[in-house]
């Protein structure tokens, strides 16, 4: 197996593991790394609401949710969902695929709330994969973490194929 990972001096720094397509099945199980910390600003979270039409109060509006439950705005729980893909683009880098691309969730769960202007990063793992035709499926256990939050923002069960 051709694999390489890249884990620097720091805990805090991103850990990215590189494979061949052809040698994702030979990961099973294991832990793949981290990705860099990355703000979701609350420019994120209204460009979010623009897009979906989800103008909830506790998302957009600074003034009323400082008194709400949570304290400050929140992220919409599929704008957490939906930076997985890029979070895990720093975690796993896939060499030799022609094309990669989300195939769908097994799992999803926001167990805690994502606060505008936090940080986040994703840690995965490699819960599954098999060879489909032209190349591999897998499922990636994603865990995204908010700086400061003792509970994840995000756990998700990913599926995805790389095709060669």
């Amino acid at each position: 197996m051709n694999r390489t990972t890249e884990e620097p001096a720091a805990d805090d720094g991103p850990a990215t593991t590189t494979v061949a397509v052809r040698d994702i099945l030979g990961l099973r199980g294991a832990e793949l790394g981290r990705s860099a910390w990355r703000v979701v600003t609350q420019d994120d979270v209204d460009l979010f609401a623009r897009v979906t039409g989800d103008h909830q109060w506790i998302h957009v509006d600074p003034e009323r949710a400082a008194s709400g439950p949570f304290g400050g705005t929140i992220a919409h729980g599929h704008l957490t969902l939906s930076l997985i893909p890029v979070l895990l683009s720093e975690i796993l880098v896939v060499e030799g695929a022609r094309l990669g691309i989300n195939y769908g969730m097994n799992r999803v769960r926001f167990p805690a709330p994502l606060r505008a202007g936090s940080r986040v990063r994703a840690t995965a793992s490699l819960a599954g994969a098999e060879p489909v035709e032209g190349g591999v499926q897998a499922v990636a256990a994603v865990t995204v973490s908010a700086d400061g939050t003792p509970r994840p923002v995000c756990v998700a069960e990913i599926v995805f194929r790389y095709l060669e």
